[in-house]
């Protein structure tokens, strides 16, 4: 699991590198580029400080999720419960969201602050196993604080897009006469590219936490053919006409695409939100044969 980890960390020098750029276009176009680094960076620290005490609220209301308790809805609170126990992990909050559609989510910036949401669909679309292996899915985001990884990447990459148009209409009113045609020029340029590179960025860490808790979620459970029969299961419903889910900015919260299946290839692909479920079956296939491989062969 190291190489996710050193994945991650290497996108996330590629965005603090994009917005050390976006502090120093700023600053030149008011003649002090340190001064604009200084700002920049004061604004991602205030940023990621509201992300990462706010999140779980947010993404709890934007998708009508309802807390439950045991007696609520004892199948899931149970599966839960057995496996944040077998993780190691604090009982996190069980919800459940009317969203039309079978998926699941989680969210909270630490273990001890988490929720596991489910909607009312996959609760009848998958058997024991499967819903088992969604939610050890989830618990692994949960233990692998990937829900605060990509709350900083989402939050690090919407501060790229508001600074560089900050940056455009501040080139426009400069005072600068030195500065104002190539600071206009270059602004307009950073403006386009940066944060088409920073959401690049985001959904590269988002594809690749999701193959991270596929894996850690399947040697939780021992059953990584369960979480592949679910994903497949999860797809479809998703790609159903009675799934009108319409909020982009959580699609990659999801542990399955709300939109459905996609048919993508080349460069399509950077603008994914998630691994592509044949290629997750594909993995969680090698994985099941590494696990139940007999100690002679």
């Amino acid at each position: 699991m190291m190489q996710w980890r050193l994945r991650t960390a290497a996108m996330f020098v590629a965005m603090t590198g994009l917005l050390v750029v976006i502090g120093m276009l700023v600053g030149y176009l008011f003649n002090n580029m340190w001064m604009g680094l200084v700002i920049m960076l004061a604004i991602s620290v205030l940023f990621n400080v509201y992300s990462y005490f706010c999140s779980k609220s947010m993404a709890l209301r934007a998708n009508k999720v309802r807390i439950v308790t045991r007696d609520e809805a004892p199948r899931l609170y149970g599966i839960v419960e057995n496996l944040a126990d077998k993780a190691g992990l604090p009982m996190p909050e069980v919800g459940i969201s009317s969203m039309p559609m079978p998926n699941a989510f989680a969210t909270g910036r630490n273990p001890k602050n988490a929720a596991v949401v489910a909607t009312e669909q996959i609760l009848s679309l998958l058997n024991d196993d499967e819903l088992e292996g969604v939610m050890a899915h989830e618990l692994s985001h949960v233990k692998n604080r990937d829900i605060l990884v990509m709350s900083v990447a989402s939050t690090m990459a919407s501060l790229v897009a508001y600074v560089t148009r900050m940056a455009v209409w501040a080139s426009m009113f400069s005072n600068s006469d030195e500065n104002n045609g190539a600071g206009f020029a270059i602004a307009m340029v950073a403006d386009i590219l940066l944060p088409i590179a920073a959401m690049l960025v985001q959904l590269g860490v988002s594809r690749n936490r999701e193959f991270l808790a596929d894996e850690s979620g399947a040697r939780l459970t021992g059953k990584p053919m369960a979480l592949a029969n679910a994903l497949l299961k999860l797809e479809g419903g998703c790609s159903a006409r009675t799934n009108n889910y319409d909020n982009p900015s959580c699609a990659n919260m999801w542990i399955s695409n709300p939109f459905g299946k996609k048919k993508c290839s080349g460069l399509v692909n950077l603008f994914r939100t998630h691994p592509s479920t044949e290629d997750r079956v594909d993995r969680l296939r090698k994985l099941d044969q590494e696990l139940n491989r007999l100690p002679w062969e």
